[in-house]
């Protein structure tokens, strides 16, 4: 019989509402996997059990009285702690921001008004600048298809705990291919949206308070299947518009992008990705192999400094400080659990002026104006999200950092940023699918990247792809 855990929001939604399970019964379901599952993931970090209980029985009171109730009435989630919770205030890994007092996130409110039951937060990275999710606050977050890897990050505690069924529905962030690295990672579902298309309002970072909208960074869903990811858009997004069934197959056009002199690729990641565009072709889509949709080396000076001016913006006051005036990576002694091996340090020799900021942006808009032609004969482009499967933790000065490809040949750490970044400075929506596994063993997903405001294009094209492969559940879980 299968376990109610393992399936998807939109199953256990069904179970719910034909009264087979319970949102307390649930609720506590998904709670006890936590247990069973944390010494070896740590997926989840911070809890509110009581909170929780007290919501799902109300809603089963509201449920058995034959009345009203919402879209995700009773499932029990986990929210990336990046977000502020009720009773559980966004840390970002950091122990000063623990004890504060907060209200919903704009994005977990509108979950909650849905009949979501939040009863716990996902680990992350410090103030989410890395592609590991671990802290001095909470520890390191592992991979549930080898623990000796990372989970990616900075959703990375949340895509563990997806993978394994510990929730089935997470809301994660992405400035750095935070949503697209851990679901590539750890095998799941995500989706970046069009920049602007869901409210960041209680993300931290910026820090607690701040009301404007960070350029680059988006808010969007993560789960096990693409149904969910148009179910969890349409609740959390500003002004969604209506979902798109599925294509057949044969209709969908397919730009595949792997080649790129500037972006090395691993040799398995590559046969990964190759095999299921093959896969694709033989189901009847039209896959044609283009080049690089933009200047890639334009791009990644372009995308570099305007993260660099954010995230110098978002630092804690002491760092900032600190950092004023200065060029290069600094020393970062006084920042506020994030020394000198923080990821931090990855964009600050980008760090720009104001005139400098506007010719990156001005930079930018020529290269989305590229991309929208290069799009305008397919539905998506289909790339890879990262030049490597998840790697080994790697928790040494950040400097020092290097990946290492299946050939033995090593790449700069900051090559994370290559793949990821077209979709995220110029705007575009982009949804990571699961691809495949890697010779020995390892999830490798693709990122499907559509034009400006087409968000469900690409979920459209990623749940017609479902029919291909969909998600697969770790031999570790």
């Amino acid at each position: 019989m299968t376990d109610i855990l393992d399936l998807d929001a939109t199953g256990q939604l069904a179970e719910l509402a034909a009264g087979r399970v319970s949102a307390v019964e649930l609720l506590k379901l998904a709670m006890a996997r936590q247990t069973e599952s944390h010494a070896r993931l740590n997926a989840v970090v911070m809890t509110d059990p009581a909170r929780a209980l007290d919501e799902a029985q109300a809603i089963d009171a509201t449920r058995a009285k034959g009345e009203a109730v919402g879209a995700l009435a009773g499932l029990p989630m986990t929210i990336k702690d990046t977000f502020d919770v009720v009773g559980m205030p966004g840390t970002s890994g950091l122990a000063e921001l623990r004890e504060r007092t907060c209200v919903d996130a704009v994005c977990v409110a509108r979950a909650r008004a849905a009949g979501a039951v939040v009863w716990g937060k996902t680990n992350v990275p410090v103030m989410a600048g890395d592609w590991q999710s671990f802290n001095e606050l909470y520890g390191t977050s592992n991979n549930p298809w080898d623990v000796s890897r990372t989970t990616g990050g900075s959703s990375g505690g949340a895509a563990s705990a997806l993978a394994t069924g510990v929730t089935a529905l997470e809301i994660g962030s992405d400035i750095g291919g935070s949503l697209r690295v851990p679901a590539n990672f750890c095998g799941v579902y995500s989706h970046k949206p069009t920049w602007g298309a869901i409210s960041q309002i209680g993300h931290v970072p910026p820090l607690p308070g701040a009301r404007a909208q960070r350029d680059l960074n988006v808010v969007g869903p993560m789960a096990r299947s693409v149904r969910d990811l148009k179910l969890l858009f349409g609740i959390i997004a500003d002004s969604p518009a209506p979902p798109k069934p599925a294509p057949a197959l044969k209709e969908i056009r397919v730009g595949l992008w792997l080649d790129e002199p500037a972006y090395p690729l691993d040799p398995e990641v590559r046969s990964t990705i190759e095999a299921y565009a093959a896969k694709l072709s033989s189901a009847g889509v039209t896959v044609e192999t283009i080049k690089s949709p933009v200047d890639a080396e334009v791009l990644a000076t372009a995308y570099r400094t305007l993260l660099g001016s954010i995230i110098f913006t978002d630092m804690p006051a002491p760092m900032r400080k600190q950092m004023e005036g200065t060029r290069g990576v600094a020393k970062l002694a006084v920042a506020a659990g994030a020394g000198p091996d923080s990821a931090m340090a990855l964009v600050l020799s980008y760090t720009a002026s104001h005139a400098e900021w506007l010719e990156a942006d001005e930079v930018r808009a020529k290269l989305r104006e590229q991309a929208v032609e290069a799009l305008s004969r397919f539905d998506v482009i289909l790339a890879p999200v990262t030049a490597i499967p998840a790697f080994p933790h790697d928790h040494k000065a950040f400097q020092s950092r290097k990946l290492k490809l299946s050939n033995k040949r090593t790449i700069p750490y900051t090559s994370m940023l290559n793949w990821i970044g077209l979709a995220t400075a110029c705007h575009l929506p982009a949804t990571c699918v699961p691809a495949g596994l890697t010779a020995g063993g390892l999830p490798v997903g693709v990122q499907l990247i559509g034009r400006p405001g087409e968000d469900q294009t690409t979920l459209a094209v990623a749940e017609a792809f479902e029919q291909v492969r969909g998600f697969v559940k770790p031999n570790a879980a």
